[in-house]
This record gives C-alpha cells, sequence and structure tokens, in this order.
C-alpha cells in the first residue's frame, strides 16, 4: 500500500506528542478517543482502539505465542494436582467460552 498521508510530531521530554489533526481524522477519534501502538516486523502502525480492546492483552498474546514457537518443549500438560485444584474451583459451573462476562472482573 502507497503513503496516503504523511504528517509529523514532535516528542516532548516527557515522552508525548500530539497526534496532528489530520491523522486523528483519518482514525476517527477526538479528544478522549484512544488510539492502539502496535508493533511489529514491518514497523509500527496506529490504529483506533475499540472500545473494549486492550492493547496489552494482544502484546501478551503475541509474547505467549512467540514463546510457545521458540520453546515448544517448554509447554507441559496440567498436573493432576493443578487440575483437581481448578476442578474444585470451577465445582459444577458450566463453561461457555462464547459467553460475555458480567460484571467487573477483579485480579
Amino acid at each position: 500500500m502507497g503513503v496516503v498521508l504523511e504528517e509529523f510530531s514532535t516528542i516532548t521530554a516527557k515522552g508525548q506528542t500530539t497526534v496532528p489533526k489530520a491523522v486523528r481524522q483519518a482514525l476517527g477519534v477526538d479528544y478522549g478517543g484512544r488510539i492502539a501502538f502496535r508493533v511489529g516486523d514491518d514497523g509500527v502502525t496506529v490504529a483506533r482502539a475499540e472500545p473494549n480492546e486492550d492493547p496489552a492483552i494482544e502484546t501478551f498474546l503475541d509474547f505467549l505465542a512467540g514463546d510457545i514457537k521458540r520453546r515448544p518443549e517448554a509447554v507441559k500438560a496440567l498436573s493432576p494436582e493443578l487440575a483437581s485444584r481448578i476442578a474444585a474451583v470451577a465445582g459444577d459451573s458450566p463453561v461457555h467460552l462464547d459467553d460475555e462476562i458480567a460484571g467487573d472482573v477483579a485480579l
């Protein structure tokens, strides 16, 4: 894809910058909007962050995938003890992986 728009911005001493108006408009974001910076093999991209998107999760999952690819021998089955503990905590609760999580999730 060829370059459609090129804008420049200066990074301050605090590591902050202003996203140029033309870029904000292209992304469809305004004051209070969120953007995601994604670093990959081909460089950095900037995209509008969807309301429920958490850029840390994608980064973490990419890290896990890379680690598994580099060291597949490190992936191990759950021990019987850990499987029993998980079963005890879950009880008879049905698990539907596609269901929405209701309420706040606290760790």
